[in-house]
């Protein structure tokens, strides 16, 4: 990372601000700082020039200068990234590029039940609209009300509906992109099947704006469920989960919408920190479940068969204690609990953090292992492990000890990561299930990934970037 700050020529940062005109091109300190501030304060960054365009055609002569000046671009969306991928660094020598001016509905198809936008429509607007269509976009994260879609298509954005829908990869059919040079690769397409040739948009997608910079894509929609119902679990550990959750996958199979994984630390810290959060149920467990199952037949239906699952839940006694939402508003309550657990945490002081996956099996062994390598490190440690135990991802995180030293256990954070991440590794797990590798775990990747892999990876993007002007420093 620069230690020096080189911000490129003022000639040319006028050259860039003519292409959006000046009200749209930031140089003031003030109005850029929101830009280079991200959420965790972890990666600090500066700029000359945040650049907000207003169409495609912006974008494309951005790239086209760019290339033409070899001046690195970092593009942005909503800017709720964890890992770094949308900061610019240190150094003054990258210009934002904010997609948050490209926030149009440019089609609904409910014929095809896809919906095409631009980059910068907000999570939540989608959402909402396909609500309004009596439709469902299931992706579903904390940072819904100012993530951008170009930013969750970016990072493959992960969230909460992943076990029946799948990652933000499989809910694209198609994209828009600006590549390095200022070509636009159009492939707005809605085919659910198309097997001609490589499937260069899923280049895109994931790669954190390495490639080239996604200006627009076209989404599938799902009918929306007719029934819907939450219950939250007590247990006593997660192989009693595991148990569980084959339990809910054989009796409701695609109709198990959610099943998340909590100990009891987070749901603790929830109800501390978080004003008007109440205990799901009378007495303390261990470890927690919050499933859903949602049914396109009938309320009756998915009533039917959560309370079908508990009971049999109890009679194995993997369930220690269980409550079905009584109404739309408790439901959405448990769910508010689930959503606030990293923002409960700040108040505990320092956490150190993983967002791994590793095989659902092995997660009881994992959690295990894991926390016996933190341990080792620091004994004092506790762990604070919630996350989506459908798709083996868990949100592995561990908190100072009670009273302890921020800045001391935060010194640990390089030990206790390698530490975890060997246990991910020992079970053939992922590093980085949905949040991405941008700055944090880029070297990381290059040391531990395959190396075929890692070069085949510098082989696309050279092809894609020869100049190194897109998002330079992040991923590879």
């Amino acid at each position: 990372m620069p230690t020096e700050q080189h911000f490129p020529n003022p000639a040319v940062l006028d050259r860039f601000a003519a292409i959006v005109g000046e009200n749209h091109a930031l140089r003031d300190p003030a109005d850029i700082a929101p830009y280079v501030t991200e959420r965790r304060g972890l990666w600090p960054g500066a700029t000359a020039l945040v650049l907000r365009p207003g169409s495609v055609e912006e974008v494309s002569a951005i790239m086209r200068l760019a290339t033409e000046t070899g001046t690195p671009i970092v593009p942005q969306g909503g800017n709720t990234g964890l890992v770094g991928g949308q900061s610019p660094d240190i150094g003054g020598s990258e210009i934002v590029l904010s997609l948050s001016r490209l926030n149009r509905i440019r089609e609904v198809d409910l014929a095809s039940n896809t919906i095409t936008v631009e980059a910068g429509v907000v999570l939540q607007t989608l959402r909402d609209k396909a609500d309004e269509l009596d439709r469902l976009f299931p992706l579903s994260l904390g940072s819904q009300g100012t993530a951008q879609i170009g930013g969750n298509l970016s990072s493959n954005a992960g969230g909460t509906g992943v076990l029946a829908y799948g990652n933000t990869r499989e809910l694209c059919l198609g994209v828009e992109v600006v590549l390095p040079t200022g070509e636009v690769f159009e492939d707005l397409r809605k085919l659910k099947k198309d097997n001609t040739g490589y499937d260069l948009k899923n280049l895109f997608v994931g790669a954190e704006g390495t490639l080239g910079v996604i200006t627009a894509a076209v989404m599938k929609l799902f009918p929306k469920p007719k029934g819907r119902e939450v219950a939250w679990v007590g247990l006593q550990s997660p192989k009693d989960a595991l148990a569980l959750f084959a339990l809910a996958s054989e009796r409701a199979g695609a109709s198990l919408t959610a099943f998340e994984l909590i100990v009891d630390a987070p749901l603790a810290f929830v109800l501390k920190h978080i004003p008007g959060s109440v205990a799901p149920l009378s007495s303390p467990h261990p470890w927690h479940v919050m499933l859903e199952i949602s049914s396109g037949r009938s309320a009756e239906d998915a009533r039917g068969l959560i309370e079908e699952i508990l009971s049999e839940g109890f009679e194995a006694g993997t369930v220690s204690d269980a409550v079905i939402a009584a109404s739309l508003a408790q439901a959405d309550a448990f769910w508010r609990i689930r959503e606030s657990m990293s923002d409960a945490q700040r108040p505990e002081g320092g956490s150190i953090k993983h967002d791994i996956s590793v095989p659902v099996a092995s997660i009881p062994d994992f959690i295990d292992a894991a926390w016996q390598a933190v341990l080792a490190v620091e004994p004092g440690a506790r762990m604070v492990c919630f996350g989506h135990m459908g798709d083996g991802n868990l949100h592995y995180n561990i908190s100072q000890p009670v009273g302890g030293d921020k800045d001391a256990f935060l010194a640990l954070y390089r030990p206790i990561n390698d530490a975890v991440h060997a246990v991910v590794r020992s079970f053939d797990g992922s590093i980085s299930a949905e949040h991405g590798i941008g700055r944090m775990k880029r070297d990381e990747l290059i040391a531990t990934a395959p190396p075929v892999a890692i070069d085949l990876m510098r082989r696309v993007k050279a092809a894609f970037d020869p100049a190194g002007i897109m998002n330079p420093g992040k991923v590879i």
